[in-house]
């Protein structure tokens, strides 16, 4: 049996009944998937949470400047378990993120590892920062 707290019991069991049980299942539906993004050097690394769901079943697509991320992540099926709590989001999951135009979007690299999809966008040459020279003396302008 498993046992956690909850402190909406009460109030389930006012509006459910005092025997009542009831399954709570948490279904996504297509819910937004968590992500971190930072720059680092010359390419741009965005990862994507996706515990629990296999390689395949991701989908990275870009279109014009909009990277979409999809995946999917089944729900168990057992005809002879009897569910107590069932919270973990099932269904098809989405994240678009729009790429500005200093990124490279055919040198785009991904990897899925331990339920992290990173993907790493490398910086165009052209909009890499560049050192400028300053040198000194008499201004260039004359009148």
């Amino acid at each position: 049996m498993l046992v956690r707290t909850d402190p909406f019991r009460d109030l389930e069991r006012l509006m459910f009944g005092t025997g009542a049980t009831r399954v709570r299942r948490f279904d996504s539906g297509s819910a937004a998937i968590p992500m971190d993004a930072f720059r680092k050097g010359d390419e741009f690394v965005v990862t994507f949470d996706l515990p629990g769901v296999t390689p395949e079943s991701i989908d990275v697509n870009v279109e014009r400047n909009v990277l979409t991320v999809t995946a999917q992540r089944p729900a168990v099926k057992d005809d002879e378990a009897r569910w107590q709590i069932a919270e973990r989001p099932t269904g098809t999951f989405t994240r678009r993120v729009r790429l500005g135009e200093a990124l490279d979007r055919d040198g785009i690299q991904a990897n899925y590892d331990a339920g992290v999809l990173t993907l790493r966008v490398p910086v165009v040459e052209q909009a890499q920062s560049r050192k400028i020279a300053v040198t000194a003396g008499a201004p260039a302008i004359e009148a």
